[in-house]
């Protein structure tokens, strides 16, 4: 789930109009280790040799305050007999009470995240550019956090914004008499430097300490963050390899004298499980994970202790061994808050290091059955007040759940309507003359859920619910593009880049053919079941191609959707989504979720 990152410029846009989260079943919960408290040589009372830190953490939270709706808000979890339940997890309401009550009793406790705390959010976020979300984190104490790619989605002035805080440049306080303070933990960005200065855009690493502990935390992002986010993004910026740049500052911190180090690291592995609570070290050490994460856990050097980990969405909490054959801890707890890990590293007093054989790990379910946190709720409520006026218009109905982020399959409902509406809105002459239509499925970022998620009523698709769809309010493009071109940009889903991790296209009505996943790379796409209205592809005819601003600068491994020429620019996607809705459906003839059958899968 490379998200698909992308500036937003809703706020901007409404505003001006209205201003004024492994193993529960395999692992013991991090327990102390055994002899943690070993006495110390001599007389009088014996001094414990070790002590116990406790390093919490979480990633991705997207601006997600309030529970994700629909299926996009479940974990799975492993039962005791082995079958798989859907738990409803998420919030910070719920995030904040579970932190807060895993520190309970434990003195040295330090909790951080591996980026993409913000961007891509929903409107209660997204709209404010993301200001409640770090006032949140400020009060749940976040010690620190890695920049993600989406912490990139404005550019590096906002981000140094969102560290620093002050106003927005052009929309300025959004309470009156209330001046943004900033997030009061530092951001990490150690790849990630000017271009001019070879500068870090933040600090590249921070020295948590307490009675004597010291813990340094050294942040990163994925050296693809280039290819993730919009051109405007990461002007100016260069982003580096993760394991040199990691290393490079484990040997500056070993040199301070700071000989326990965990790495925050967003970029992610693919466990061989959905389930947060799954062992991935079965049958041996890391067997149950692949990705990018893995290769780069095995580059960074032995000094660093721990891996935290994101990108990906996923639940693991593996071993995977460093340089030197040694086990290490590798984490990641999910997304939007649903889990966070408990991590145990016991530090020796006497050499300053942690003692790598005791390092325990255990995501938990950050579940909606406990007490939810009174300053969060006040906190959501207070950002729903000022958001409202906007939020609660509606713009269609739906007859049932049409799930987006939420499903799984190559072909997703809700990826089928955001075509077709990108379509219909560019299809006319004056409007681009479009005859096909390519989402990105990491763009897609929310279900589209049928229950009311305020007052409007069951069925009722309001600016909020769709805002939280779309998030990035992105610039159609509409470009010709030849057959040829179409042919190589189907196969760009399941090779190059995307070959380990397919990124499916999600496509308009009308356009049809057959991907056969018992193939390798490029040969899955079965090239003469491309057709378009039923007549097989063109490769010698030009097509015009309607997409995001994103795609169209080949964003997510698609070069070639790149190089289109005579393009004009339409609409954002969030406004054609809005319309489509608006003109296919009424309240006595709701939109039903469409069938799936654009793309033949054979596995």
């Amino acid at each position: 789930m490379s998200a698909t990152p992308q500036k937003n410029r809703a706020a901007r846009r409404v505003l001006a109009a209205v201003a004024g989260l492994a193993t529960l079943g395999a692992l013991a919960a991090a327990a102390p280790a055994a002899g943690a408290q070993g006495h110390g040589h001599g007389h009088g009372h014996p001094k414990p040799r070790t002590v116990d830190v406790q390093l919490l953490s979480f990633n991705d939270l997207h601006g997600n305050l309030e529970p994700p709706a629909g299926s996009a808000g479940n974990v799975n979890e492993i039962q005791a007999d082995g079958t798989v339940k859907a738990v409803p997890a998420g919030g910070v309401e719920y995030l904040a009470s579970s932190l807060r009550t895993a520190r309970k009793g434990n003195p040295y406790s330090v909790t951080a995240a591996a980026g993409d705390m913000v961007g891509a959010s929903p409107l209660l976020s997204g709209l404010f550019h993301d200001e409640p979300t770090i006032e949140a984190l400020n009060k749940i104490d976040l010690d620190v956090s890695a920049v993600g790619n989406h912490e990139f989605d404005e550019g590096s002035a906002e981000l140094t914004r969102l560290q620093k805080g002050g106003c927005h440049p052009t929309e300025g306080c959004f309470e009156k008499g209330k001046k943004f303070k900033g997030a009061d933990f530092p951001y990490l960005a150690a790849n990630a430097t000017y271009e001019k200065t070879g500068k870090p855009v933040l600090k590249p690493y921070t020295v948590w300490k307490k009675k004597g502990v010291k813990v340094g935390f050294i942040g990163v992002t994925l050296e693809g963050t280039p290819n993730i986010v919009t051109a405007e993004g990461v002007k100016g910026l260069k982003f580096h390899d993760e394991i040199e740049t990691v290393n490079k500052y484990a040997k500056e911190l070993d040199r301070q004298g700071v000989k326990s180090i965990v790495a925050l690291v967003h970029e992610g592995g693919a466990p061989a499980s959905d389930s947060y609570n799954y062992d991935c070290d079965s049958p041996g050490p890391g067997d149950g994970i692949s990705g990018p994460i893995v290769e780069i856990a095995k580059g960074i050097t032995p000094k660093v202790d721990a891996l935290v980990t994101g990108h990906t969405h996923q639940a693991y909490a593996c071993t995977v061994p460093d340089p030197a054959g040694n086990d290490r801890m590798v984490t990641s707890a999910s997304s939007f808050g649903k889990v966070y890990t408990d991590t145990t590293l016991t530090y020796d007093l006497r050499t300053k290091d942690i003692v790598r054989t005791s390092v325990k790990s255990a995501n938990h379910v950050v579940s909606r059955d406990q007490a939810k946190a009174q300053d969060m709720t006040d906190l959501i409520a207070r950002w729903n007040k000022t958001a409202a006026p906007i939020a609660g218009a509606p713009q269609g109905f739906i007859s049932a759940d049409i799930n987006g982020r939420g499903s799984t399959a190559p072909e997703k409902p809700l990826g089928n309507v955001i075509a077709d509406a990108q379509l219909a809105g560019l299809a006319p002459a004056d409007k681009g003359g479009a005859q096909v239509a390519f989402m990105n499925p990491g763009g897609i970022r929310a279900d589209l859920v049928y229950a009311a998620s305020g007052s409007e009523g069951d069925g009722v698709v309001t600016y909020g619910e769709a805002f939280t769809v779309q998030p990035f309010t992105n610039m159609m493009n509409v470009v010709d593009l030849t057959g040829a071109q179409l042919l190589t940009a189907l196969q760009q889903q399941v090779s190059g880049a995307n070959e380990a991790s397919p990124k499916i296209l999600q496509v308009s009505k009308g356009f049809t053919y057959t991907l056969d996943m018992t193939k390798t790379g490029a040969a899955r796409i079965v090239t003469d079941s491309v057709k378009l209205d039923g007549v097989a592809l063109d490769p010698a005819k030009t097509y015009r191609v309607a997409m995001n601003e994103f795609l169209g600068g080949g964003g997510d491994g698609f070069p070639v959707l790149g190089q289109g020429t005579n393009k004009l620019v339409g609409a954002s996607d969030l406004d054609l989504f809005n319309a489509y809705l608006a003109a296919n459906s009424t309240a006595t003839a709701p939109l039903a979720p469409p069938a799936t059958d654009r793309i033949t899968v054979v596995k």
